[in-house]
């Protein structure tokens, strides 16, 4: 009988024995459970705590306003934060924007240069403050950035070049070009270089201006164009390496009553060029998704702030450093298409591109 006891009390330590290492278990867990959440918690709010800094060149064409107000928005639904800067085409207001952004403490520098050497500056004061550095759309030179990120810009040179070719195949060309400051003209001439020259050797194609113009300015095009045409030279194409460009081209032919009889090519798909493209003045605009542009931007430098490791296969030499380059396609643009792919993707409303020809029509 007192076996049976002892059986039974030693079940009974047993089994409490058994329900408090249960119990501690079960409290060990809870703790590592609250340490995981307390440090995911820490870890969401220094990603909120996250800080770009956005140094815009300029914001006179459309374009730059597109993306300026694109990319704060992705930033922004990223978690992050995001100042912005504009230059105004002055290379030492960039300098002193980008003082004011590393002394905010930004974690990123995004940078639109507006000089492609002289913006260098602003990427080594970057540098020495252990700030990463992204360029965005046009290329700083002979800096150590981190990313580079653009759209295909030798290819935009390239569509301009096919489109203007399968509308003339033979005949006088103007090409009117970017600022030297801006390493996107080189691109962009390194593409129409590459369609043009075997016509040009074949003796198909004369070009008999090609110009650069300061800050992309269209009054520049305008002045060009229009000299040209007082002093009789013979026109059948012109290449605007942007659409500014190819609005003030097409004022000057206007003006002549030479509009829409002349060929005219460009890029950006400005909204006054979407609507000149399906009026018929302008044969075809480049359109860059710049959504596309703005939100890998946000998520790459949101990523360099945090220090995660990018795998871009691109690179680009910048004269100093082969830097990795995110590429986005750009897309040729016409009244055939227009409708398919500037519209639907919401770059542009329709009744706004649309909207001359319904006025012309009423």
């Amino acid at each position: 009988m007192g076996k049976i006891k002892e059986d039974y009390r030693r079940t009974i330590v047993f089994l409490l024995f058994f329900i408090v290492v249960v119990l501690i278990a079960l409290n060990v867990k809870s703790f590592v459970e609250n340490v995981k959440n307390s440090n995911d918690d820490k870890k969401d709010i220094a990603d909120s705590n996250i800080k770009i800094g956005f140094s815009l060149g300029t914001l006179k064409e459309e374009r730059w306003v597109k993306d300026r107000d694109i990319l704060m928005a992705k930033v922004k639904e990223l978690g992050a934060d995001i100042l912005v800067q504009n230059a105004n085409n002055n290379d030492n207001d960039q300098i002193k924007q980008v003082k004011y952004l590393l002394n905010q403490g930004i974690d990123v520098l995004i940078i639109v240069p507006n000089d492609l050497i002289k913006a260098s500056y602003a990427v080594e004061l970057a540098k020495k403050k252990g700030v990463k550095v992204i360029s965005y759309d046009r290329l700083v030179l002979n800096s150590d950035i981190d990313m580079y990120i653009s759209f295909d810009n030798v290819k935009v040179g390239k569509l301009m070049a096919e489109y203007a070719l399968k509308k003339v195949p033979k005949g006088n060309y103007v090409i009117i070009n970017g600022p030297e400051s801006d390493n996107n003209t080189n691109m962009i001439k390194e593409g129409y270089d590459k369609i043009l020259s075997p016509k040009i050797k074949k003796g198909y194609i004369k070009v008999i201006c090609e110009e650069r113009v300061p800050n992309w300015l269209k009054e520049c095009a305008f002045k060009i164009t229009d000299e040209l045409l007082q002093r009789g030279k013979k026109i059948d194409a012109i290449i605007a390496c942007n659409d500014e460009l190819a609005d003030g081209i097409i004022e000057a032919l206007s003006e002549h009553r030479l509009a829409g009889k002349i060929t005219v090519v460009g890029q950006d798909a400005d909204l006054a060029a979407c609507q000149r493209v399906v009026k018929g003045t302008q044969l075809m605009t480049v359109y860059k998704p710049i959504e596309k542009l703005a939100e890998a931007t946000a998520k790459i430098a949101i990523s360099l702030a945090k220090g995660y490791e990018l795998k871009i296969q691109n690179n680009i030499y910048n004269g100093k450093y082969y830097i990795p380059y995110y590429v986005v396609d750009p897309i040729a643009v016409d009244k055939d298409n227009i409708d398919e792919t500037v519209i639907k993707d919401g770059f542009h409303m329709k009744d706004d591109i649309y909207k001359n020809l319904s006025l012309e029509k009423n």
